[in-house]
């Protein structure tokens, strides 16, 4: 899973928040997801759940906050938009699509594909982002109803959360794929 794409415009919507309006923050993060979108489409990808659902999110926040109601706090806005990352990554459980299922099947052999174990992984790895996502989730919770905690201690929660499930991402794969060589190597030895 190409993880730096995928992140891209929920990175730029937290760095906008500091020095941009909540609009320009949201809008510029679905323009940015859009525009993450055309270019894994023009290069052969498909249109992926996550980032489809990235540009409807920050789009619909973007279009509440500018025409309904733009009183809203950057930790309000923070937390909207995670509760919306967690309602997808939710979703693709619930309907028994992992989202990280359209990476992985762009980034590895069709063969890799037919193996049962692909999709038990996908659905473990969905299963990391997704806590990953509540612990976000949490560390906003804390920012805005806990007003005497120390903003920075939010801030790492969720670069924590966030960090460990990357790095989650990249070693899985390769520890499934370290294991089934050893197994094959043992079978052979028998």
């Amino acid at each position: 899973m190409a993880a730096f794409p995928i992140i891209a415009p929920f990175g730029a919507f937290a760095l906008l928040m500091l020095v941009a309006s909540a609009a320009v923050s949201l809008f510029a993060a679905a323009a940015l997801a859009l525009g993450i979108m055309i270019w894994d489409v023009a290069r052969g990808g498909s249109i992926k759940m996550l980032a489809a659902g990235s540009v409807l999110l920050f789009g619909v926040i973007g279009c509440y906050v500018t025409l309904i109601d733009g009183n809203w706090s950057s930790t309000a806005l923070h937390l909207a938009v995670d509760i919306g990352l967690l309602a997808i990554a939710v979703l693709s459980l619930a309907i028994r699509f992992p989202f990280t299922l359209q990476y992985a099947r762009e980034q590895v052999d069709i063969e890799v594909t037919r193996q049962p174990g692909f999709l038990v992984a996908n659905y473990i790895i969905t299963g990391v982002w997704t806590f990953a996502f509540v612990l976000m989730l949490i560390a906003d919770m804390l920012v805005m109803f806990l007003p005497g905690m120390p903003l920075w201690v939010g801030f790492a929660l969720a670069f924590a959360a966030r960090n460990a499930a990357l790095y989650f991402t990249k070693w899985y794969p390769q520890y499934r794929r370290a294991k089934r060589a050893a197994n094959s190597q043992s079978i052979l030895k028998s």
